[in-house]
């Protein structure tokens, strides 16, 4: 080799081409607004390769510690690309049980996908749709192996409620070794995963896969058993000899808007009207014993994905006019930016700063009308978002035959009422040492979720199942609990300089 040739600089390699992020396929919007089939369809395999190509696979993946359950995302989307399917099932499942649902319905792009450094200079890695893509595989592969059997520790634990936190934190404890018990208050597991999401968006099939696959592990199974009412907390420890107790039993009580009229016939709590339809399949009647009368023109007050749901039901059900009643605008919509998208497709009408003030009944006492107030938006209030102001004299009457309130939950009292010696905050929420532990006021009960929160993600409340499900593996092995009544550490003041 001459000596021109060896100080010549090695040719730069060619910037490696921008793959745009890819679309999910979903159903023609006019024919999935008359059915109950997935909107979405998935990716194909080509699809994910191509998505799985766009990532960077960064040393230190911010992905990860935006995913409330750090899910190995660097790992497993690195699995899709090789195509090593089984790989990248195993590397989500160490953390999460529920990739299947997790990919439909969890909110990426306020997790993991927001702090994908790919977003700098262009779009995210879709990474819930990778996952979902995998667990479709998986499902499509017949029954799950199951991981080695742990050596048993002789502990029982109990967990109550069936929801995405109580899966994660049953799984977690039985693959620790502990004997688990699920307590269900409904006819089937699964919690607002069953009875609050469409099927739509995400079928019922595959959380039963996910509940049976516990059961494969060694899960116990209990349904119909209301904790407070068939067995107190207390009785659960004291008489059937349960070493500790994780609470996830969400929080359930829905709000009403507290106007006049919200008692006519045609006025439904989003949570009576999506159960009806999701758990106890009202929308297959007379196929399925529950029925549910379908209105021509229904208003869902609220902005969340609750009220989503609910609208794009009523659509399906056949509303010839399906209408979004918001208080504040479009930018302040609290769902999720896929599904208000979804739903503007399929024909809902938003009728953004508008307030219902009244609703209207006929002699025979069902609903007519619905009388609204105009708003503007002032400043921010202590939620961030400007604050919607009536305008005096702005009032109209909107012609419905149905109302469905979708403006949040509470907790429900019963474990209040039944567990007095456990701490409760003022509006019903059970107090904890710390969201990171999950440790009650009451020595070997844990809780986390919606009922120490209030109202959040399916994501957020699975992160709180497994850190719970940690903690209790400690606690069994140690036994020590904390002190509630113990002064909290004060950091000292900083000296001066």
């Amino acid at each position: 080799m001459t000596e021109e040739k060896k100080d010549q600089a090695p040719a730069p390699k060619a910037p490696k081409p921008k793959i745009p992020r890819q679309a999910m396929p979903e159903q023609n919007a006019k024919k999935r607004a008359k059915n109950f089939e997935q909107v979405t369809t998935g990716y194909t395999e080509e699809q994910a390769q191509l998505e799985a190509s766009r990532c960077l696979a960064c040393k230190k993946p911010s992905c990860v510690a935006g995913c409330p359950v750090s899910v190995p995302i660097n790992v497993f989307i690195k699995a899709i690309a090789e195509k090593d399917y089984a790989k990248a099932v195993a590397a989500i499942k160490t953390t999460n049980l529920l990739p299947a649902v997790c990919g439909r319905v969890c909110p990426q792009e306020e997790q993991c996908e927001k702090v994908c450094v790919l977003t700098k200079k262009q779009e995210s890695v879709a990474i819930g749709r990778l996952e979902r893509f995998v667990a479709d595989w998986e499902a499509k592969q017949g029954e799950s192996p199951l991981p080695p059997k742990p050596k048993k520790t002789g502990k029982k634990v109990a967990v109550v409620g069936s929801g995405p936190g109580g899966l994660i934190c049953a799984g977690y404890l039985i693959q620790a070794g502990h004997d688990v018990t699920i307590f269900e208050a409904l006819h089937k597991a699964g919690g607002v995963l069953v009875y609050g999401i469409p099927e739509f968006r995400l079928p019922k099939a595959i959380v039963q896969r996910e509940v049976e696959y516990l059961q494969r592990l060694g899960c116990e199974l209990k349904c119909d058993f209301i904790v407070g009412k068939t067995r107190t907390i207390g009785e659960l420890m004291e008489k059937d000899g349960y070493d500790a107790v994780y609470l996830g039993v969400g929080a359930g009580l829905p709000w009403f808007m507290d106007v006049p009229g919200e008692n006519l016939n045609g006025v439904y709590s989003a949570n009576e009207y999506l159960t009806r339809n999701n758990l106890m399949k009202a929308f297959e009647f007379p196929n399925a014993d529950t029925p549910i009368k379908r209105h021509k023109n229904v208003a869902v007050v609220g902005g969340g994905n609750v009220a989503m749901d609910s609208v794009r039901t009523a659509l399906r059900l056949g509303a010839d006019n399906a209408y979004i009643v918001y208080r504040r605008g479009m930018e302040e919509l609290p769902a999720r930016k896929e599904e208000v998208e979804h739903a503007q497709h399929e024909g809902v009408q938003f009728k953004i700063l508008t307030a219902p003030v009244k609703v209207i009944g006929n002699k025979e006492g069902w609903v007519e009308g619905l009388e609204c107030l105009e708003m503007e938006l002032g400043e921010p209030d202590a939620s961030g978002r400007r604050r919607p102001i009536p305008k005096e004299g702005s009032n109209f009457v909107l012609e419905i035959d149905a109302v469905i309130p979708a403006i949040g939950t509470s907790a429900n009292p019963l474990l209040a009422q039944t567990t007095p010696d456990m701490q409760f905050s003022r509006k019903g929420y059970i107090v904890v040492e710390s969201e990171k532990t999950g440790r009650t006021t009451k020595k070997g009960v844990f809780a986390g979720g919606d009922i120490v929160t209030g109202a959040a993600t399916v994501i957020l409340a699975a992160g709180a199942g497994r850190a719970a499900g940690m903690a209790i593996d400690q606690y069994l092995k140690d036994g020590v609990w904390w002190d509630p009544n113990a002064p909290k550490p004060v950091e000292a003041a900083p000296s001066a300089k």
